[in-house]
């Protein structure tokens, strides 16, 4: 595909400036220089979201988090700092905040997801003090690795709502790092955890399980299924849960606690929920192979805000990036055949400091391993892992995937 004539009007437009947005105009531009590429994007920072989890960990610094969406945009490409209201299929266009509209012949959408913080009741205004926080947000991360390092008796409860969210493992992947801190330290005979999960297993592909059970019982972790957080009240550290009983009655549970750790509810943002675009659930409607969306054809989509049914994970979005730029390029008469997604997701499961279970599947929870089983013991957990969390995978973020390298990211082309 590279420096092929473009023949068609390749006015390529992308909403979003996350995970998803800038590394598909990378990929695209790694593959035909000569694009037209605007990206809507509204805030002035760009966010390795992954990293949050090791900041409430103690492991990173929350700066090495973040940098300026203004060096992530690649170079030549147009930056329009604006929201977006809602979108115009029918005449190719974007409508903004501002009210000015932006054309496109094609159109990538990659807004990401929003977190309901005002799904729960209570829980916004209890946020950040109290002992209530959240991995989930930049500012709350580095107070949850502040609560977890002044707790030393109490009661610890962890929640995850129901699915969809982004990083499935996150929830869990803030008890097991708690918990080996109070353990390191002496104290976890002193602390009682509760995982609230409003789901009905641990985690959703189950050849992981057996090894994350074992850390659950090592570090005497109560596992509540079905238990859905409805309201927080931060000065009387108390949270209230909804219980889903297995014949579907619903019960309302009262716990105290001295530390909550809340990932909230969340949904597609808004301006899709409410556009042309979404699926009947409020999610981007793509075909889960090849990203166009079933009834727009020159519409794409990736990341969190599709209704494809993997993991919302950027190890998924690293996947789908080079998918959607071969398929925008080849309808653009710039190659032949249609790139395809598999489903692949990745969720490194830190069940200790020092050690990680790499969990790396595709659609239908089938087992995607990157390395060697001999390499990573498959479903166990690995210093190896650790190794690639802690030290490559930021820099696989920053200056492969972000840069339009696809390092073990090629598509695989369908005829």
């Amino acid at each position: 595909m590279q420096n092929a004539r473009v023949s068609t009007p390749n006015r390529i437009v992308i909403v979003g400036g996350g995970s998803g947005g800038i590394s598909v105009a990378a990929s695209l531009l790694a593959r035909q220089r000569s694009l037209e590429i605007t990206i809507i994007e509204p805030t002035d920072v760009h966010y390795y979201q992954p990293g949050w989890t090791m900041v409430g960990g103690g492991i990173f610094s929350i700066a090495d988090t973040r940098r300026s969406m203004a060096n992530m945009i690649p170079k030549g490409v147009k930056w329009v700092k604006d929201t977006v209201v809602t979108f115009d299929p029918a005449n190719n266009s974007v409508v903004l905040g501002s009210g000015s509209k932006v054309q496109y012949d094609r159109l990538i959408v990659s807004p990401g997801l929003k977190l309901n913080w005002d799904g729960v009741d209570g829980l916004r205004d209890s946020l950040g003090s109290n002992g209530v926080t959240s991995n989930y947000r930049y500012d709350l991360a580095p107070y949850t690795w502040r609560l977890v390092q002044e707790m030393k008796a109490g009661h610890a409860v962890f929640t995850q709502p129901g699915m969809p969210i982004k990083c499935a493992g996150a929830p869990q992947k803030a008890m097991y790092l708690s918990a080996d801190h109070w353990r390191r330290k002496g104290r976890l005979k002193d602390v009682s955890i509760d995982f609230c999960n409003a789901g009905g297993v641990l985690f959703g592909v189950a050849d992981y399980v057996p090894a994350l059970m074992e850390y659950v019982s090592r570090y005497g972790s109560n596992l509540r299924f079905g238990e859905t957080l409805i309201r927080v009240d931060g000065p009387a550290k108390t949270a209230w849960f909804q219980k889903s009983a297995a014949d579907g009655s619903k019960s309302v549970v009262e716990t105290k606690f001295d530390f909550l750790h809340v990932v909230p509810p969340q949904t597609a943002p808004d301006f899709i929920r409410e556009s042309p675009l979404a699926d009947q659930a409020g999610w981007m409607d793509v075909d889960q192979q090849t990203l166009r969306h079933k009834k727009f054809s020159n519409i794409y989509g990736l990341g969190d805000v599709t209704n494809t049914p993997n993991a919302k994970t950027v190890a998924a979005a690293r996947k789908q990036g080079p998918v959607v730029a071969y398929n925008v390029l080849s309808d653009m008469g710039i190659g032949r055949g249609s790139a395809i997604y598999d489903g692949y997701g990745a969720c490194p499961l830190t069940v200790e400091r020092g050690k990680i279970v790499l969990a790396e599947f595709c659609y239908g929870g089938k087992l995607a391993p990157t390395f060697p089983p001999s390499l990573l013991k498959g479903t166990r957990p690995t210093r190896t892992a650790w190794w690639l969390k802690a030290h490559v995978l930021p820099s696989v973020y920053w200056n492969g995937m972000l840069k339009g390298h696809e390092w073990l990211a090629k598509p695989a082309i369908r005829p």
